[in-house]
């Protein structure tokens, strides 16, 4: 179940530059196909420009169990207007075609496994992915992803919580391959005003596991958030609040909101 050392991982090289600049890797959110799959390309690759070091692109799912009302809203309308699982590999095709970013789709599992795993993951790396995030996957479970994870390269990163257990921060810590995913607040996702008084003790419990590399989702949306959580985290995860921009002012917004996450507005 160990994290194969001899696979190079795109995940962990774009937050190590990051850590060489003496910053915490900024890491942002869309969900795929919202408002269309040209958009999500075209914001993605904006994110990039301003900033980003690793690209999630969430895959819409008519059931999601953890997305906040804003995120909820955008994959409906992408459902809505015909998204297909598919199309989640000529949106990464067409991120990094146009930028350096590592790019990571973030997935419930059941999509993966209709597809079938192999060729999810085969079809991922040949669209240039770094690989996957999964959310309601867990490593006891995770035998086949494994597998497929080693065969093409790719990344696999799975989430801890306020709520894990020491054995199980372990456990997943070894099952990564890339960084670990810190939930800092539990419930449904969502812009805050505040970062939660948890943060810091999840991403400590990651790190004293051995996490070479810990990051902090849920919540963040202001540069003072990453400014904050950079402290002690390697990477700080944005989503909510990119999703918004998007919606309500397009890819300028983003490109605005990215740079302001990242400094580079004061650059």
């Amino acid at each position: 179940m160990n994290a194969s050392t001899e696979i190079a991982s795109k995940s962990a090289a774009a937050i190590e530059r990051a850590r060489a600049e003496g910053r915490p890797a900024l890491i942002t959110y869309l969900p795929a196909g919202f408002p269309d799959v040209q958009a999500t390309i075209d914001a993605a690759v904006a994110m990039a420009e301003n900033g980003a070091d690793v690209i999630e692109v969430g895959i819409p799912y008519s059931d999601p169990v953890m997305d906040g009302p804003v995120i909820q809203a955008a994959t409906t309308e992408a459902l809505e207007k015909g998204f297909r699982v598919a199309s989640i590999f000529d949106i990464v095709a067409g991120i990094t075609a146009r930028c350096d970013a590592a790019v990571m789709v973030m997935t419930y599992w059941n999509p993966v496994m209709r597809m079938g795993v192999r060729e999810f993951s085969r079809r991922l790396a040949e669209a240039g992915g770094a690989g996957l995030i999964t959310p309601d996957l867990i490593p006891d479970e995770a035998a086949e992803w494994f597998a497929a994870s080693d065969e093409f390269g790719l990344d696999r990163v799975f989430l801890t919580a306020p709520s894990s257990t020491p054995e199980r921060v372990k456990m997943t810590v070894e099952a990564c391959r890339g960084f670990v995913y810190c939930v800092s607040v539990m419930g449904v996702t969502g812009a805050r005003s505040e970062v939660s008084a948890a943060t810091r003790g999840v991403v400590d419990a990651a790190h004293e596991a051995g996490a070479p590399r810990a990051c902090v989702g849920l919540g963040v949306s202001r540069r003072e958030h990453v400014e904050e959580i950079g402290a002690y985290a390697d990477g700080v995860i944005v989503g909510t609040a990119l999703v918004a921009a998007l919606g309500e002012g397009g890819v300028p917004a983003v490109a605005a909101l990215t740079a302001h996450l990242s400094g580079k507005d004061q650059a």
